[in-house]
């Protein structure tokens, strides 16, 4: 397949410009030597592909353990499919030399749109920063450094309850304003699961002058053990209900998926009918479950963006 020619213009902090809604997915590279893997992965790019969203985010492993696997994955995506790949980008365990190298490669493939974060620590993701010489110490930072690279899209992390490491709010607030300043486009929330979370983020931000689109993130909630370790790692509180519907249907795989589809569905048609800018979809590397979910948001979403024609 030809690929398509990516542009800035046709990345998510255009589309958003634009005030077209934005709808995503979420992939991570597999690891090395895992063909199984790699081909579940393309299979879902595939079925991204089929209904044209506005762009594909590629993660970036704990401590920049995917380096090379995500700037691999990054290009080829962009060189084989007509998807818009975003890359994520962290500071953790780089100094500037080696950020400039991967910016730059990724310049190179075309790609043009990257996702700033500061990054969990190797090893540990809740344990203390690990300063690198020569290196970065917060998002702010990196986006800075991206947008001295070139011409670039850059977008950031929000955190609806708050981040892992913020001693308070007014400060997690402080530290997002300062992204904001350094150039980012938009961000991406982390995952939550209260509509509430997301207005009350959005609101505080909008009181402090900071007004980039916030894309909230949709984690299908199927599974209680993988839901409960995802939320502990991200400081995301599950609710109580949720929890509860989630453990009681721990040895029914069908009826747990069943909940975690009809609550992100509610949560997803939530938000659009508060006005977010877009859903960003985490789907573990199999888009079925995300796709279940945009169809059961029917016409608030199908209206403007037909099966097949997201947005193009």
């Amino acid at each position: 397949m030809t690929a398509a020619v990516h542009t800035r213009r046709s990345g998510p902090a255009a589309v958003l410009r634009a005030g077209v809604r934005s709808f995503s997915f979420e992939f991570f590279p597999p690891r090395a030597g895992t063909p199984a893997a790699e081909q579940a992965l393309w299979q879902a790019l595939r079925q991204a592909e089929a209904v044209a969203p506005s762009f594909v985010s590629v993660t970036y492993g704990a401590g920049g353990s995917s380096r090379e696997r995500t700037a691999a994955l990054t290009r080829r995506i962009a060189e084989q499919t007509t998807l818009h790949p975003v890359a994520h980008l962290t500071a953790v365990g780089h100094s500037v030399t080696e950020l400039r190298q991967i910016i730059g490669g990724y310049a190179d493939a075309g790609v043009r749109d990257i996702l700033a974060l500061r990054g969990d620590p190797p090893g540990d993701p809740l344990g203390p920063w690990q300063d690198v010489p020569g290196g970065l110490r917060y998002a702010a930072d990196l986006v800075e450094l991206v947008r001295s690279c070139g011409d670039f899209s850059v977008g950031v992390a929000a955190f609806p309850q708050g981040h892992p490491r913020s001693p308070d709010r007014d400060g997690d607030i402080r530290h997002f304003i300062a992204k904001c300043r350094a150039g980012a486009d938009y961000a991406i929330t982390q995952m939550f699961f209260r509509p509430e979370e997301y207005l009350d983020l959005r609101d505080r931000l909008s009181r402090a002058g900071c007004d980039i689109p916030i894309i909230p993130e949709i984690m299908p909630a199927t599974s209680f053990d993988q839901i409960s370790r995802f939320a502990r790692l991200s400081n995301a509180t599950v609710p109580r209900d949720l929890a509860t519907a989630l453990e009681n249907a721990r040895h029914d795989p069908a009826t747990a998926h069943r909940i975690g589809v009809d609550h992100a569905t509610a949560l997803a048609q939530r938000l659009l009918d508060e006005d977010a800018p877009g859903l960003h979809y985490i789907t573990l590397n199999r888009t079925t479950t995300a796709l279940e979910i945009h169809r059961g948001l029917g016409s608030t979403v199908l209206r403007d963006h037909p099966p097949g024609a997201w947005y193009s």
